[in-house]
C-alpha cells in the first residue's frame, strides 16, 4: 500500500474513531480527557468531525486528485496541532492533548512530504501536477 492511501486511512479512522467516541460514551471521553464543562460543545466537534473522516476516507474509492485530500488532511492537523499545544498549554485541557498534538504533527509532517513528493498513490491517477 502506498504512503498517500496509507495516510488516508490512517487519519480518517483515527479522525472518526475520535468524533464518535465522545457521541457514544461521554463518561470514559472525559476519563481519558478530563472533565469537560460545556459537554454540547464536545459533541458538536465531534459530530462536525464525522464529515472530515468520511470526506478523508472516500479519497480511497473516489479518484479526486491528491490536492483535495492533501489539503484536508493537512489543515486539520495543522489545526488540531495549534489547539491541541495553545490549549494544553494555557492549562484550558488536559496534557493528554499534547499526545494528539504530536501525532498531528505526525499527520501534517506526512502530507507535506506527500505534497513535495510524487509518490505513486495505489492506483490512483490523481496526480499532483
Amino acid at each position: 500500500m502506498r504512503p498517500f492511501r496509507i495516510l488516508l486511512w490512517v487519519q480518517g479512522l483515527y479522525t472518526l474513531i475520535t468524533a464518535i467516541w465522545p457521541l457514544l460514551d461521554i463518561e470514559s471521553f472525559q476519563y481519558v480527557t478530563g472533565p469537560k464543562t460545556d459537554i454540547w460543545l464536545v459533541k458538536t466537534v465531534g459530530a462536525l468531525l464525522i464529515p472530515v473522516a468520511v470526506t478523508l476516507l472516500s479519497f480511497l474509492f473516489i479518484d479526486a486528485g491528491r490536492w483535495p485530500a492533501i489539503i484536508l488532511g493537512g489543515l486539520t492537523a495543522l489545526a488540531f496541532i495549534c489547539i491541541d499545544f495553545y490549549y494544553s498549554l494555557t492549562d484550558v485541557i488536559s496534557d493528554i492533548y499534547m499526545a494528539d498534538g504530536i501525532l498531528e504533527i505526525v499527520f501534517l509532517s506526512a502530507w507535506i512530504f506527500i505534497a513535495a513528493h510524487k509518490l505513486p498513490d495505489g492506483g490512483k491517477s490523481g496526480n499532483l501536477s
